[in-house]
């Protein structure tokens, strides 16, 4: 095979992609308004797609924090966090990602898919069993397989087969790790934590799991998932990200395990990657800060997702999971989701096309994420947008939730 060959079956899906008139993946936003509202094509647009949930990355907060950092400290921290890229304001952000989550330490990655990445390769090792939730992130298998570690795929949000999983493997189950979302990025459901954390009792192993689209989402303090199912204590490690709810860019970990802090310098993508510059940084605390001040801000978030919801179930859009800030439209081909996807964007409103292999089993669908932002007058746009192209996509009963792989 020559060096280019493998990559014939993706080019030619470019192509068929171009062929149609649809450029889906990497669309240029030419210009940002606000938090809810940019320009594509030379057409202005509601932003429903961009995961910005508490729609912090335009407030004025966590603006000035970021423009005080960058003159004080400059636009970046030229190194590793082991070498000179351990600046006051990161060390400041662990303490308070420790205390927000009340656990002993923290760890703060460059970007989210690097937290992942770095704690699961460093954390397992060959030798080791990781058991992950079929849906789980790309960056989660990649952790994975960088750690050399034995993999077994579970059935998404199955309890039970992850028992069964765990007995089968006998002693080894005491230091297998069990990775779970929070909330899961395609269809929006949650992770019964309450269940997966009786099988950990009942079996052995570490639980991890990503909060990264529950973080100041769920919980009564926002801390996620695990805090709303009453399970936090019997979370070993929780991942994060800060490019969801915190309008930035990195990702953390948290835990009480002592050996947090060792696990820092083993972790290859965290030792061999520059430190998030100070900007970053400044801002995700305030962020952070806001976070914790205002709770409105999930109310508001969360009558935004009732609303979209609701308002799709009413035209006859099948919907992948109960309300949540992840809104998946479900439909029957990728021509289908290519129509109503260009024909959202057509009538300013920009959603998150989703077509296989990226999806669970395979199925085709158009994401929206809602933020606390977004007012009543454009989510009802938004619902407005889709009724006109109900004809396409309308189904009359909704799906439930699948299983397959997930993205993010």
């Amino acid at each position: 095979m020559a060096l280019f060959d493998k990559f014939a079956r993706l080019a030619a899906a470019r192509r068929e992609l171009a062929r149609q008139g649809v450029v889906p993946f990497g669309v240029e936003v030419e210009r940002i308004h606000s938090a809810t509202e940019g320009e594509i094509g030379g057409r202005r647009v509601i932003l429903a797609g961009t995961n910005n949930y508490l729609g912090l990355s335009f407030d004025p907060d966590c603006i000035a924090a970021a423009r005080e950092a960058l003159c004080a400290e400059g636009t970046g921290t030229t190194g590793s966090r082991l070498a000179n890229g351990t600046f006051a304001g990161h060390l400041a952000l662990e303490r308070e990602l420790a205390d927000f989550y009340g656990r002993r330490g923290a760890i703060v990655f460059s970007t989210g898919y690097l937290a992942n990445l770095g704690m699961l390769s460093s954390l397992t090792a060959p030798g080791d069993v990781l058991l992950v939730d079929a849906d789980c992130h790309a960056s989660i298998y990649d952790g994975a397989r960088l750690s050399g570690a034995e993999m077994i795929r579970f059935r998404h949000n199955d309890p039970e087969d992850l028992r069964k999983r765990l007995l089968r493997l006998g002693a080894r189950a005491a230091d297998a790790v069990i990775v779970v979302e929070g909330i899961y990025s395609m269809l929006g459901d949650r992770a019964p934590l309450a269940e997966f954390a009786a099988v950990r009792r009942e079996c052995g192993g570490y639980l991890m799991v990503d909060e990264a689209h529950s973080l100041g989402v769920t919980g009564d303090r926002g801390r996620g998932v695990a805090e709303e199912a009453g399970v936090e204590s019997e979370v070993d490690f929780i991942v994060g990200t800060f490019s969801k709810s915190l309008g930035a860019t990195g990702g953390f970990c948290v835990s009480d395990r002592p050996e947090l802090e060792v696990l820092r310098y083993a972790s290859r993508p965290y030792v061999f990657t520059a430190s998030p510059s100070p900007s970053v940084i400044a801002s995700t605390r305030a962020a952070l800060s806001i976070l914790r001040q205002r709770p409105a801000l999930r109310r508001r978030l969360w009558a935004n997702a009732e609303r979209l919801y609701r308002g799709l179930e009413a035209l006859g859009f099948r919907l992948g999971a109960d309300p949540s800030p992840v809104v998946a439209v479900l439909l029957d081909t990728r021509e289908q989701a290519l129509a109503i996807w260009a024909g959202l964007i057509e009538r300013g409103v920009y959603v998150n096309l989703m077509i296989p292999p990226a999806t669970p089993k395979g199925r085709s669908l158009v994401r929206c994420s809602v933020s606390a932002a977004h007012e009543p007058e454009q989510i009802d746009a938004i619902c407005a947008a889709f009724a006109d192209l109900r004809g396409i996509g309308a189904a009359p009963s909704r799906a439930p939730a699948a299983g397959g792989r997930g993205g993010n």
